[in-house]
């Protein structure tokens, strides 16, 4: 006795007639017609980005571990600011948005408009200020120029010194 294949145990591949009649011709040809469905895609997926990125900032702003990412910008402020060409010590205090000194941040003069022979540095003590030994001076008939001020935050720290500093103004006598 031969065994049949009973309907529901048949091979993936096998198709019946009405299987091929449903993949081959569709008889509801309205969706192929339907653009409703694209024109209103541009303004989910808009909709969609506008959502999660404000769940998004929500959920940042719940997390106390953000601030840890941020840095805190550095200036300094040079005493005197405005010195003649010449061997000369200044002081540069170190200081962060909030007025609070810095310790243990490298201060860095070079020659701006001024001339400079090589680098002058210092690092700030506890109470933020660097004292540097600096010796400007000024070309032929020029009547002023500038020393350029960079800090380097203490190692380990959140402090950066990206924007630009107060320049050194030396003037001729």
């Amino acid at each position: 006795m031969t065994e049949q294949a009973s309907p529901s145990r048949r091979s993936p591949t096998a198709f019946s007639d009405s299987d091929r009649h449903s993949v081959e011709e569709p008889t509801d040809r309205k969706f192929l017609s339907d653009r409703r469905a694209i024109e209103g895609l541009p303004v989910r997926l808009v909709i969609a980005l506008v959502v999660g990125v404000a769940s998004l900032s929500v959920m940042m702003g719940m997390l106390s571990g953000i601030d840890g990412l941020a840095v805190t910008e550095l200036d300094a402020q040079p005493e005197p600011e405005i010195v003649t060409p010449g061997e000369q010590s200044i002081e540069v205090t170190v200081i962060d948005p909030d007025g609070t000194p810095v310790a243990d941040a490298t201060v860095v003069i070079r020659g701006g408009t001024a001339r400079h022979d090589g680098v002058a540095y210092a690092t700030t003590d506890e109470t933020g200020v660097a004292t540097v030994e600096i010796d400007p001076e000024l070309r032929a008939n020029q009547p002023d120029g500038t020393l350029t001020i960079d800090i380097k935050p203490p190692a380990g720290s959140n402090y950066a010194d990206e924007r630009s500093n107060t320049e050194i103004l030396v003037i001729a006598e």
